[in-house]
Parts: structure tokens; sequence; C-alpha cells
């Protein structure tokens, strides 16, 4: 075999390697059960997306209440399951996490966490406030150290003990009581 051919056989197998690698990590790009909830969005998916760009984010596609200016939901079409995107000015700005215990913060929070859970993941950033709803129950909001992040939060309501659900997102949103109501 000649340098020439020796070339272009190792060019051939790293293009196969990079491809296989490019297409593994798409794969795990996408939105799971897995997927860890952050201050500004799940997995890839972004507050400040598009539905359009989300659902690309999310490898799939997101169906929902019929699109409106003020604000409306969209949930994955398939898993994860109980997971609901809210959209204002047709974008992305915040993500509800309901009755699906998989789902985690980055820090690890997640429903069925007792009250002390989160705040010792949060230690001095969770302002606790009396729920609307809920009699006994809280809000447990993070609110971020970081300037950068001074307009997202994290919310956990609870029933008193453990958390019920849980959302992140953008401010005035994030902190909507009653969602899109």
């Amino acid at each position: 075999m000649n340098n020439k051919a020796k070339l272009l056989t190792l060019a051939s197998l790293t293009l196969a390697v990079s491809f296989l690698s490019v297409s593994t990590v798409v794969a795990q790009a996408k939105l799971t059960n897995k997927s860890k909830l952050s201050i500004n969005g799940i997995g890839e998916v972004k507050v400040g997306m598009t539905v359009s760009q989300a659902a690309k984010a999310a490898g799939t596609k997101l169906a929902g209440d019929s699109p409106n200016n003020s604000c409306y939901y969209v949930k994955p079409q398939n898993e994860p399951k109980n997971l609901l995107f809210m959209v204002t000015k047709g974008r992305i700005s915040r993500v509800d996490v309901r009755q699906n215990t998989q789902i985690t913060t980055l820090k690890g929070g997640k429903i069925g966490d007792t009250e002390a859970q989160i705040k010792s993941l949060y230690p001095g950033q969770i302002k606790v406030t009396p729920h609307k709803y809920v009699q006994g129950g809280h809000y447990l909001t993070f609110i971020p150290k970081d300037r950068s992040n001074q307009n997202y939060r994290v919310v956990f309501e609870t029933d008193g003990k453990r958390v019920t659900q849980f959302r992140s997102g953008k401010l005035p949103e994030v902190e909507f009581v009653e969602g899109c109501s």
C-alpha cells in the first residue's frame, strides 16, 4: 500500500469514527427522565427558545395547547411524562415537573424530597413562602447568587413536608401560581 492509499484509508477511518461520535452525542442529547432541570431549562432545552428550537433540542415533537400570544403549554409527545413547557410571547419561559419522580434538578432535588433536603441542597438560597392553595404547604424558591442568573428561579411546591411539584424559568412566569390561568 502506498502512502496515498494509507492516508486515504486513515482519513476514511477518522471520518467514520467522527461520524459515530457525533451521532452518539446527538442521541444522548435527547430529553429523557435522566435530563436535569437547571435554573433556565432542562437538558438541552433552554428558556428563550422557540417551540421549534426546543423540539429540535429535545429530539421529540412538542404538542399541546393551541399557540397564542399570551401564554400556553406544550409537552413532549412521548417521554418524559408530566413535563410541561410554558410558552409566552412565542418562547419557552418555564419548565414544570409534575408527578415525575425521576427528573431531578442539577443538585438532585426532586418530587418526594423533604423541605429539609431541599434547603440542604441550596444552603442560604431558599426563600420560604406560604402556599396559596395548600393548607400548611410552602413554596421553596431557590434564588441564585450569581448576578447573571438573577432573572431565574427554581420553585419547589410542598404540602408542608415534601415536594409535590417543581419548576424553573424566568421571572415573572416562574412565579405564576396558576400557570397560564
